[in-house]
C-alpha cells in the first residue's frame, strides 16, 4: 500500500488555489473543477462534492490536523505573509520552540491549519555557527548527536 495523497475539504476551490499557489507555490497537476491535485500530494475538493460522497457534513476547523511546510528564512516568510492579498488568521504567529526551531502556524481559508518551520538541520547549522559544540547542539536540539556531527562535517543527507 502506498498513500498517494492528502484531501482537503474547501469552501471555495479558485480561493484555495489561489491561496496555496501565491503562498506556498504549489501548482495544479490536475483540475477536475471540484476536485484539483496539486504539487507535493495535496488534493483540494470542494465541500458539497465532498458532502455527497460521505453523506454527512463536514465540520469545519477540528483543530487536529496539519500541513507542514519548511521554510528556513522565517523573517522572510512572516513578511510574504504581511504582504499577501489574504488576511491571514495566525495559531502561532512566529514562536520558537525549547529545540530552537522557529515556526509560524497559520490557517487557511478553510481553517486548516498550515505550520512553516525551520528545517532541523538548518536550526542545527545556526547552533553550531553561533559557536555551540556538537554536544550542546544535540542537547538543545533533542537530535540524534551522530547525526549533529554529520552536520557539522558537512557530510548529511538532510534525513534524520
Amino acid at each position: 500500500m502506498k498513500l498517494k495523497n492528502i484531501l482537503f475539504v474547501v469552501r471555495d476551490i479558485e480561493r484555495s488555489k489561489t491561496f496555496y499557489r501565491e503562498l506556498f507555490g504549489l501548482t495544479v497537476i490536475r483540475d477536475f473543477g471540484e476536485n484539483v491535485m496539486l504539487t507535493e500530494g495535496l488534493v483540494l475538493q470542494e465541500k458539497k462534492l465532498w458532502e455527497t460522497f460521505i453523506e454527512r457534513e463536514v465540520q469545519e476547523g477540528g483543530n487536529d490536523a496539519e500541513l507542514y511546510f519548511e521554510e528556513n528564512d522565517i523573517d522572510g516568510f512572516l513578511e510574504k505573509l504581511n504582504n499577501s492579498s489574504f488576511e491571514i488568521e495566525y495559531v502561532n504567529e512566529n514562536k520558537e520552540h525549547d529545540w530552537g526551531q522557529r515556526v509560524i502556524r497559520i490557517y487557511d481559508p478553510d481553517y486548516h491549519i498550515i505550520e512553516i518551520g525551520e528545517s532541523l538541520e538548518y536550526v542545527a547549522r545556526r547552533f553550531l555557527k553561533a559557536g555551540m559544540t556538537p554536544e550542546e547542539t544535540a542537547a538543545k536540539t533533542q537530535l540524534p548527536l551522530s547525526y549533529v556531527e554529520e552536520i557539522a562535517s558537512g557530510v548529511t543527507d538532510g534525513v534524520l
